[in-house]
C-alpha cells in the first residue's frame, strides 16, 4: 500500500493534503458543533451536509470538462485558495460573534465551491502520478490519508473547540490551504500532460462528451448505481452523528472528536486490509461485504446508548467506508480512458455528493419527526434492499477493461479537409455478410453501436440493401469534423475486439468500405468544395 509514496511528486502532494484535510475535518467539527449549539432541530443540523454538496449539482460536470482541457493545476490551485478564503471569512465572522445557523449554512455553501471545482481534477491526477499497476494502492493510500487526517483533525478539533472556540478551528483550517498551494505552485506537470492549445475541445462539446460517454459506458454505470444506493444509505449517519453525540450519547466536544477518530482508525485498518483482500476477492465482493458491515454498525448504532460501543460502531463504519469508496473509486478510474477520465470522475463525484445532500436533508426531516433512530434503521434497510439492484450492475466488467488509447482507426483519405466546425458528419461502413449469419450480425453490430455512441456519435443505424440482403450499410452521424477528429483519437484497445467481431462476418474479398460525407449546407464549404478537381474532368 505503501509503494506510491516512493513518487516524490506524489508523496509530496500526499503529505500537504493530509495537513489540508487535518484542518477541513476540524472544521467538519467545529461547524456541526457550532450548529448543535445554535439549534437543536434535526433538519437544520442534516443541512450542514447538504450545503456543502449542493455545489457538486451545479460545477461537478464543468469542472470535469475544465480539468481534461485545461491546467488541472491551475483548477486546484484555484479551488484551494476559494476554500482558504471562506474558511478565513468565517473564522473572523465567528470570532466576532455575528455567525448564526443561517450564515454558518451560507458560507459552508459557498465552501463547497471551492470543494466542487477541485474534485475532478484532484481525483484524476492520480493517474498522472503512479503507474497503472500501482493505481488501486494510491487509491486506497489517498482515502487513508484523508480517513487518518480524520481520526487526527477529528480529535485535534475537538480540543480546540473547547479550549478556543469553533471561530479559531476555522482560521486554522485556512491557514492549512497554505502547503498544498505551495506544493501545487511549485510542481510543474510534464509536457504530454498538459492539454494542447491545438487540438483543446470546445468546453460545452467537452461536457456533452463526458456525459455520452457515461450513458455509454456498462462499467461506469456500474459504479453509478452502486455510488448512488451507498452515498443515500450513509448520509444518515453523517447528517445525524452530531446530535447523536449531543444527545443520545451525551458528549462535549472532546468526546464527539474522539467518536470521529475511531472512524478515522476503522478507515486506517481497513485500507491495511485491502491489499490483502484484493488479491483474492473481487471487487463486487469487496463491494458487498462493505456494505454489509456499515449496515449491521449502523442499525446497531440507532439503539447504542453506550460511548465505548459507539466508538466501536464508528471504526466499523471507519473500514466500512474505505473499503467500499476505494473500490468504487477504482472501478470509475479504471472504466475510463485518459481523455475523459475528470469529467466521468465529475459524475461520479456529483452522484456521490448529491445522493449525500439530498439523503442528509430526507434524513434529517425524517428524525424531525420519528426521532434519531429510525431514520438510522430505514437507511440501513436501503443498504441492504441495495446489494439485490447491484447484483444486475456487476464491476467484473471494469477489472480487465483496457482503456489505453490504441489509435487504430486510420486516417481517411480526403480530396477537401473541412474545418473542426464544419458538419454534421456521416461515416458509412458497407458489410458483406452470409444471409445465415443475420442474426448474430445484428448482435454484434449492437455492441458496436454502443462504441460509436460512446465516443462521440448522436446518432446511429444500420441498414439492410433492399436490392441486395446481403449487403449492410452501417452508418453514423458525428457533429462536426473537429468531433470526429477526436472520435479517432478516443478509440481504445478494447474496442479492438468488438470491431474485429463485427467486421469477421465480412465475406467480400475487399475489406468493408469507409467513408465520409459532411453536410452540403456548410455554407463556407461550397465554393472551395466547387474548385476540387474530380475524376471526371
Amino acid at each position: 500500500m505503501w509503494q506510491p509514496l516512493r513518487e516524490p511528486t506524489f508523496r509530496a502532494i500526499w503529505i500537504s493534503a493530509f495537513f489540508s484535510n487535518v484542518g477541513s475535518l476540524m472544521q467538519d467539527v467545529a461547524s456541526a458543533w457550532l450548529m448543535t449549539s445554535l439549534t437543536t432541530q434535526p433538519l437544520m443540523v442534516a443541512l450542514l451536509q447538504t450545503v456543502a454538496n449542493v455545489p457538486f449539482f451545479v460545477l461537478a460536470l464543468l469542472a470535469g470538462a475544465l480539468a481534461d482541457v485545461i491546467d488541472r493545476r491551475l483548477l486546484l490551485i484555484i479551488g484551494q485558495a476559494w476554500m482558504g478564503i471562506i474558511a478565513l471569512i468565517l473564522g473572523l465572522l465567528t470570532l466576532a460573534g455575528v455567525v448564526n445557523a443561517w450564515w454558518l449554512l451560507g458560507l459552508t455553501f459557498l465552501m463547497g465551491f471551492g470543494a466542487a471545482i477541485s474534485s475532478p481534477a484532484w481525483n484524476s491526477l492520480i493517474p498522472e502520478l503512479v503507474k497503472r499497476d500501482k493505481l488501486e494502492q494510491a487509491i486506497a493510500l489517498n482515502s487513508v490519508g484523508y480517513n487518518s487526517a480524520r481520526g487526527f483533525g477529528s480529535a485535534l478539533g475537538g480540543v480546540i473547540v473547547a479550549a478556543a472556540g469553533s471561530g479559531f478551528a476555522f482560521i486554522l483550517n485556512a491557514a492549512s490551504f497554505l502547503g498544498v498551494l505551495g506544493v501545487l505552485i511549485k510542481w510543474k506537470r510534464p509536457p504530454d500532460a498538459q492539454p494542447q492549445g491545438g487540438a483543446r475541445e470546445p468546453l460545452f462539446s467537452a461536457m456533452r462528451a463526458g456525459m455520452r460517454f457515461a450513458r455509454f459506458s456498462p462499467g461506469l454505470k456500474a459504479v453509478f448505481v452502486k455510488t448512488a444506493i451507498w452515498a443515500t444509505g450513509t448520509s444518515a449517519m453523517w447528517a445525524l452523528v452530531p446530535l447523536i453525540a449531543r444527545q443520545k450519547l451525551g458528549l462535549d466536544s472532546i468526546q464527539y472528536g474522539l467518536l470521529l477518530s475511531a472512524f478515522g482508525g476503522g478507515t486506517l485498518i481497513g485500507a491495511l486490509l485491502m491489499p490483502r483482500m484484493r488479491r483474492s476477492i473481487s471487487l463486487e465482493n469487496t463491494i458487498r461485504g462493505g456494505i454489509v458491515l456499515w449496515a449491521v454498525a449502523m442499525a446497531a448504532m440507532s439503539w447504542s446508548v453506550n460511548y465505548w460501543l459507539a466508538m466501536l460502531y464508528m471504526a466499523a463504519f471507519g473500514m466500512a467506508w474505505v473499503i467500499v469508496n476505494s473500490c468504487l473509486n477504482t472501478g470509475a478510474q479504471l472504466a475510463v480512458p485518459s481523455w475523459v477520465r475528470a469529467r466521468a470522475l465529475a459524475i461520479y463525484i456529483l452522484i456521490f455528493q448529491g445522493c449525500i445532500a439530498l439523503g442528509s436533508a430526507f434524513w434529517g426531516r425524517l428524525g424531525d419527526y420519528t426521532g434519531l433512530s429510525m431514520p438510522l434503521l430505514c437507511a440501513s434497510l436501503l443498504l441492504g434492499v441495495g446489494l439485490l439492484v447491484g447484483n444486475k450492475f456487476p464491476l467484473g466488467v471494469v477489472e480487465n477493461f483496457d482503456t489505453s488509447l490504441s489509435g487504430h482507426w486510420t486516417d481517411p483519405n480526403l480530396v477537401y479537409s473541412p474545418e473542426p466546425h464544419h458538419g454534421p458528419v456521416m461515416v458509412t461502413v458497407e458489410y458483406t455478410i452470409e444471409p445465415s449469419s443475420h442474426d448474430d450480425f445484428i448482435k454484434a453490430m449492437a455492441a458496436l453501436a454502443v462504441q460509436r455512441k460512446r465516443d462521440g456519435a448522436y446518432q446511429w443505424h444500420l441498414f439492410c440493401d433492399l436490392s441486395d440482403t446481403n449487403k449492410y450499410i452501417e452508418s453514423f452521424l458525428i457533429e462536426s469534423w473537429g468531433e470526429h477528429v477526436r472520435q479517432h483519437e478516443r478509440v481504445m484497445n478494447a474496442d479492438i475486439a468488438v470491431e474485429q467481431h463485427a467486421s469477421s462476418f465480412h465475406i467480400a474479398d475487399k475489406p468493408t468500405k469507409v467513408r465520409h460525407f459532411i453536410s452540403a449546407y456548410t455554407m463556407d464549404m461550397l465554393t472551395q468544395i466547387a474548385e476540387v478537381p474530380t475524376e471526371g474532368k
